[in-house]
């Protein structure tokens, strides 16, 4: 729970490298979550190198802060015309599943993580050199903070949660 609580999104990176034990680390945390019959439809691109990071950061509605991380890692769905059957396409929650991994491993590790979903899937694509058929979730930029992530309010539980029937 320490590391759940304490995780914040960080958008201030050092310019310090991640070293590659964390960083396996982090990207097991991803293959070990659970994903929709078991099935993985998933790539994830880690990208370090200092220009494609500030082409994603472009890609990102101009937001720097994506390129001056050490490292970028984008989620990519390899079946995003895939629907469960309640409707719901799989790629969306087994990459956010999997995204979230890599953000509490990231945070144990004493790195921080930023969800971006601000970005132009065509740019970010032809950066990446991911084909049209797939699906970036999201670009995640990983590294050490270079400040302290301001403090985040919560609703309380009254406010989220509903028991037996939904109620507004």
């Amino acid at each position: 729970m320490e590391i759940i609580a304490e995780r914040r999104s960080v958008r201030a990176y050092k310019s310090q490298e991640v070293s590659e034990e964390k960083l396996d680390r982090i990207l097991e945390a991803a293959r070990l979550a659970p994903s929709a019959s078991n099935r993985q439809p998933w790539k994830f691109v880690v990208v370090r190198d200092s220009e494609t990071r500030r082409e994603l950061a472009k890609a990102a509605r101009g937001q720097s802060f994506v390129g001056e991380a050490p490292i970028v890692i984008a989620g990519v769905a390899l079946q995003p015309e895939s629907i469960m059957s309640c409707g719901v396409p799989p790629y969306a929650v087994d990459l956010a599943i999997a995204l979230e991994h890599i953000a509490l491993a990231a945070q144990a590790e004493g790195l921080g993580t930023c969800w971006i979903g601000a970005f132009s899937q065509e740019e970010a694509r032809k950066i990446l050199g991911v084909p049209d058929s797939y699906k970036i979730v999201a670009l995640m930029p990983l590294g050490c903070p270079a400040d302290a992530p301001r403090q985040t309010t919560r609703k309380p539980l009254e406010d989220i949660v509903c028991y037996e029937r939904f109620s507004e």
